[in-house]
């Protein structure tokens, strides 16, 4: 379906009091359209009228003209720079961004990102942002392989238990 007619369906859905379904549209469409500036703006708009202060600071996050306080809830709800990163749910460089504030909200994002790394990120290769405990990771693993094993032997043995039992 066509952006606009996308769009005409979300303004009916908002004249027609289903915000929920207007919500869910625009969430789409920003999905296929991630670097359009005017899509998240009306997101934050349906946003706030969910009272959702962080969510609408989320996509108003580029724009000059965004509310202080809708910034602050969504910073300190996606706390470190790999996870504002990963929210913002942008793609390709930062020169796709229309206007001069928003590239370098996202230049300062992705280059507070690449610092909380150690290593250089871009917009298409938005990394966890969890620094995972080696040892730990291992042992899960270690875990996880443990009792796949366990399950396998255990059907093995009921597997062959019936087998026996079929031929008493």
């Amino acid at each position: 379906m066509p952006l606009t007619d996308t769009l005409a369906r979300v303004d009916a859905d908002l004249a027609a009091g289903r915000v929920p379904v207007a919500r869910q549209r625009l969430r789409g469409l920003v999905s296929s359209f991630p670097n359009d500036l005017m899509l998240r703006r009306r997101l934050a708009e349906v946003y706030r009228l969910y009272g959702d202060p962080a969510e609408a600071g989320r996509w108003m996050y580029l724009e000059q003209d965004r509310d202080a306080q809708e910034t602050t809830a969504f910073e300190a709800r996606y706390r470190t720079a790999p996870q504002r990163m990963r929210a913002l749910a942008w793609q390709g460089p930062e020169s796709l961004a229309r206007t001069t504030f928003a590239g370098e909200q996202l230049a300062s994002v992705r280059a507070a990102c690449s610092d909380a790394m150690g290593r250089p990120v871009d917009w298409d290769t938005v990394p966890s942002g969890e620094k995972a405990d080696s040892r730990w990771s291992a042992f899960a693993d270690f875990l996880a392989g443990a009792g796949c094993l366990v399950a396998v032997l255990a059907f093995f043995a009921i597997w062959v238990n019936g087998l026996v039992a079929l031929f008493d």
